[in-house]
Order: structure tokens, then C-alpha cells, then sequence
């Protein structure tokens, strides 16, 4: 995939895309013997659009920030500060 079609993948509204154009995640298979380059490989050729797809019919839009701190460390703080 060249960087111009990640960006089209990435700008996908989620308001306005027909779900018949989205894989539904479950029908994903990935061979997990490959090794772990080919496999991402695999999935993003099959998932069509790894940021935009169907999860049981539901339209999901994944994005990532340009942050430090993973999810394990934002959770353990909101369990704290609660």
C-alpha cells in the first residue's frame, strides 16, 4: 500500500460510508504461522481498510495518537484517579 491510499483509509467518515464497502472483522483470517510481517500483511490485504471496517454490523473507525503513554498506562491512571 503506498502512503496516498493509507491516507485515503485514514480519511474515511464513518458517517458517511456505505458498510456494504466494509469487511466484517470476523470473516478475517490470518494465518498464524506466518511470521509477524507477513501476517500484518495478510490482514491489512484482507481487511481491504485496517482503520475502517464492520465489527457484528457495526461500522468501527480505528485512529491512533502520536503519544507516549499506551493504553495499559492510560487505564492504570483512570483506575487510580477513581
Amino acid at each position: 500500500m503506498t502512503q496516498a491510499q493509507l491516507e485515503q483509509m485514514r480519511g474515511v467518515d464513518i458517517l458517511t460510508v456505505d458498510p456494504q464497502t466494509l469487511v466484517e472483522r470476523k470473516t478475517v483470517h490470518v494465518n498464524e504461522k506466518l511470521p509477524k510481517e507477513q501476517r500484518v500483511r495478510q490482514y491489512a490485504r484482507d481487511i481491504k481498510n485496517p482503520y475502517c471496517y464492520l465489527d457484528d454490523g457495526v461500522v468501527v473507525k480505528v485512529s491512533f495518537s502520536d503519544v507516549k503513554d499506551t493504553l495499559e498506562d492510560r487505564l492504570l491512571a483512570y483506575v487510580r484517579s477513581c
